[in-house]
């Protein structure tokens, strides 16, 4: 199964970061293409877009500024089948890519994310006090996931943090 397209340009807004695509995106090589996934929804409802947009047109979003990426390319059924050094390769290369591209936010699309990026050991939901890479946000939301136990109107409270900064 081939990666999910990265979709990143320089002056993002925001590039939102994901552990890995699902099967379902590495089929249709698009972004958050689960239809359990509630990433569009979440985007549409928290005002970070003006209307539903689907997996099909997430290169589109480059043009709203924002771009698309993962921790780890590799397309999986869950990020519990991530391993160790597939998380120490993709921290490494998300580094690269932010420092290259340089958004003005870094949004981890769920707190693992965040906390294997940072290695850190705990992080709080929306801004983190101290960046990894000086000069840009990061901020920390919770996984889209129809998994995550968390009412979904508790998860778009969180990203329209991120509309409020737009």
């Amino acid at each position: 199964m081939s990666e999910v397209e990265d979709h990143l340009k320089k002056g993002l807004s925001i590039l939102f970061i994901g552990f890995n695509p699902s099967l379902r995106s590495g089929e249709v090589g698009h972004h958050y293409a689960n239809p359990r996934n509630r990433f569009w929804k979440i985007l549409y409802e928290a005002g970070l877009t003006d209307r539903l947009y689907t997996p099909g047109e997430d290169s589109e979003l480059l043009e709203l500024g924002y771009g698309f990426t993962n921790i780890v390319s590799r397309p999986t059924r869950g990020a519990e089948d991530i391993l160790p050094e597939e998380y120490a390769t993709g921290r490494q290369e998300l580094r690269e890519k932010l420092t290259k591209y340089q958004p003005e936010i870094a949004c981890f699309v769920g707190k693992g994310v965040y906390l294997q990026y940072s290695q850190r050991a705990k992080a709080s939901w929306g801004f983190q006090k101290e960046p990894i890479i000086e000069g840009i946000r990061e901020f920390v939301a919770p996984s889209s996931s129809s998994l995550v136990r968390m009412p979904v109107d508790d998860i778009i409270d969180i990203y329209r943090h991120l509309s409020d900064e737009r």
